[in-house]
């Protein structure tokens, strides 16, 4: 045993005790328990303030066992120092020295608190930047939408007033050409309204004749010069190899009333003329008469119904010129034939035949309604899913680089 340790006897036992072993012991054991305890509640509390730092929480880490290693080597070795100076000084000495060892770790632990602190100001000024980033490129994005959406409601706008502009023109021209046709129809109906009866039947004439040409092109239509007495149109009735099967005289009439004596005139001149059958196309029908009739050995029908009925009377008259052809000198069938001519039969054939035409052209005119309307119909929805399409187009081509289609950009062709 060292001759400078102090010894104590134990007043119970009576054992002997070193003062500088039991104060070094309890020096140490305060410093460390203290110590023990403050790192303790220091590193609950760090371990609570580390939970929102994540990003940081190696560095502390690392920070905190470096800090450690050093508090543990300077502690111990300022135990041992303790211990040489012990064996000199006194109790009161040992309690200061452990006063400025505790103000040393309070000031590490200060220290420790200053940077973690900082860090955490970093933290959240990096979050900070980070948001005003976020809020920064969002408010740049909205402009661009916003500007992106002004410029389409400008091109929209320049080409809805472009469209507009050729559409004024063309109405402009529908208009004009409206207002000339008005005043042409106008002149024509004021001139046919002061003409004569005469300019009107030669209207009507012309019309019939027209119509008969294009209608019957193997037939001969001779129209009977002005001037001259009888009907206005004689049709010879040819068959395809060129052979003459009869005879058709026409006459027109376009006044605002019927007259009776029209068939009588007519079959004086099929008798002059010595045609087979006489037709009176008229503007104004008899009240009783509904398209055209049989009366009087002569036809009477309207301007729409004289296609189907001289149709109806060429097959008969080519049939009949057949017949002859294979009855010659046979006088009796002549009259079989005058007689079936005249009689009912022969006119609901010839009524039958002339309604089958008006039916067929009935039924022509509805399927062209119908396909007109399923055109429309068709072409809307191709318009609409075209400029669906070219609005998609433009939309996303504002947003990103799409490839170029030549049919969507402007100046291309079509």
């Amino acid at each position: 045993m060292p001759m400078n340790q102090q010894q104590i006897q134990c007043p119970k036992c009576g054992a002997s005790i070193s003062i500088d072993d039991v104060l070094t012991h309890q020096i140490e054991d305060r410093i460390r328990k203290n110590f023990s305890e403050a790192q303790k509640a220091r590193e609950q509390e760090l371990e609570r303030m580390k939970a929102g730092i994540e990003a940081r929480e190696l560095e502390i880490a690392k920070s905190k066992k470096d800090m450690e290693s050093v508090i543990a080597e300077k502690v111990s070795g300022q135990v041992e120092a303790e211990k040489l100076k012990l064996v000199k000084e006194a109790r009161t000495q040992a309690e200061k020295e452990q006063t400025a060892k505790t103000a040393l770790l309070e000031e590490q632990l200060k220290s420790k608190d200053a940077k973690l602190e900082q860090a955490t100001r970093n933290e959240v000024q990096l979050r900070k930047e980070k948001i005003q980033l976020q809020e920064a490129k969002q408010a740049f994005e909205l402009e661009k939408m916003r500007q992106l959406e002004s410029e389409r409601k400008t091109i929209q706008e320049q080409a809805t007033q472009k469209a507009a502009e050729a559409q004024q023109y063309i109405i402009a021209q529908l208009r004009k050409q409206l207002t000339d046709a008005t005043v042409a129809k106008d002149d024509l109906a004021r001139k046919l309204e002061q003409g004569s009866q005469q300019t009107q039947g030669e209207v009507l004439e012309l019309e019939l004749e027209e119509v008969l040409q294009d209608a019957f092109l193997y037939d001969q239509i001779m129209p009977v010069p002005k001037g001259m007495g009888g009907a206005d149109i004689i049709q010879k009735v040819m068959d395809r190899t060129g052979h003459e099967c009869g005879q058709i005289v026409w006459e027109s009439k376009k006044t605002k009333a019927w007259s009776n004596g029209w068939i009588d005139k007519l079959k004086e001149d099929q008798r002059a003329i010595k045609a087979d059958i006489a037709v009176i196309v008229s503007i104004v029908l008899p009240d009783d008469v509904k398209g055209f009739a049989f009366r009087d050995g002569v036809w009477i029908c309207d301007i729409k119904l004289a296609i189907p009925l001289a149709t109806a009377l060429r097959i008969t008259l080519e049939s009949v010129t057949h017949e002859k052809a294979l009855s010659v000198g046979k006088s009796e069938k002549m009259e079989i034939l005058y007689e079936y001519l005249t009689g009912v039969e022969f006119k609901q054939r010839i009524e039958a035949i002339v309604e089958a035409f008006c039916t067929m052209n009935e039924g022509l005119q509805k399927e062209r309604r119908a396909f007109e309307k399923i055109w429309c119909e068709r072409e809307k929805q191709l318009n609409k899913v075209m400029k669906n399409t070219i609005g998609m187009y433009g939309d996303l081509s504002g947003l990103v680089t799409l490839p170029a289609i030549k049919r969507l950009e402007l100046g291309e062709g079509e």
